[in-house]
């Protein structure tokens, strides 16, 4: 059973983006294991379940029912029960990476962690299947290559959240939740992640994410495939990303 490594802050990850590739890669017979900077327990932005303070736009802000479903039936399994520790972790020990999202300050213990980022470069130096799906580009993005000295996205195409996105959400949402949609009201995701490539034209926005995508509507979801590298926007596009990423592990040539 090829096994996919999922590392999560410890409060503050998107639930659509972690619940649905779980639900899925565990149906596909894949096995996945999570980690957590201290190996406890994560918990996702509740926010995103419940649509505290998010009026008018509660319904098209919050995760949808089946991600909630899923999110519910993930917190009780056994392996997100029983994170592993960010510093026991190794590349050499998994088949695939998946990084999720989140835009909630907690994130950052994630997205900041050097131990993670090694660990990103090393599943980049493997060859292994690595996908990131929104604010998780960005940590994909801080992780620097050491032969390099460049990101290890430096000769890849890639996609993230949008500016145009992003920023909707915080003018729209900012005279009651103050910067909350912003992770860092200094830089946007995307424009973090294009300072990192080799070429601006590598960062590809897709067509717009008007609607979110489901089982029977995978081509509302969008994600860029650059060898073994996938990537998506945001959680509109996670069912039609988490199927591509199962072809990836199931089609990849074992390195463990």
């Amino acid at each position: 059973m090829k096994r996919i490594l999922i590392p999560l802050p410890s409060y503050g990850f998107d639930p659509t983006e972690v619940a649905i590739p779980w639900k899925l890669f565990s149906e596909a017979g894949l096995e996945v294991v999570f980690a957590t900077p201290k190996g406890i327990k994560a918990s996702p932005d509740e926010r995103m379940l419940n649509g505290d303070n998010l009026g008018i736009l509660k319904s098209v802000l919050r995760a949808r029912a089946d991600a909630i479903d899923a999110c519910i039936e993930m917190a009780s399994s056994h392996s997100f029960c029983s994170p592993v520790i960010y510093s026991e972790v190794s590349a050499d020990d998994f088949d695939a990476l998946i990084l999720p999202g989140g835009h909630d300050k907690g994130v950052k213990e994630y997205l900041e962690s050097e131990v993670l980022q090694s660990v990103v470069v090393d599943f980049f130096a493997s060859e292994k299947p690595v996908g990131a799906i929104c604010h998780g580009v960005v940590l994909a993005a801080r992780s620097i290559d050491p032969k390099s000295n460049k990101s290890v996205l430096h000769e890849y195409k890639t996609t993230a959240l949008l500016n145009s996105q992003e920023l909707l959400a915080y003018n729209l949402t900012r005279l009651w939740l103050d910067d909350y949609y912003l992770t860092y009201p200094e830089k946007t995701v995307e424009d973090e992640v294009t300072s990192v490539l080799s070429s601006p034209n590598n960062f590809i926005r897709g067509p717009s994410p008007l609607f979110r995508d489901s089982p029977e509507k995978l081509e509302r979801g969008f994600f860029v495939k650059d060898r073994n590298y996938l990537s998506g926007r945001w959680p509109g596009d996670a069912y039609n990303f988490s199927f591509e990423f199962i072809n990836m592990v199931t089609n990849a040539t074992s390195h463990t």
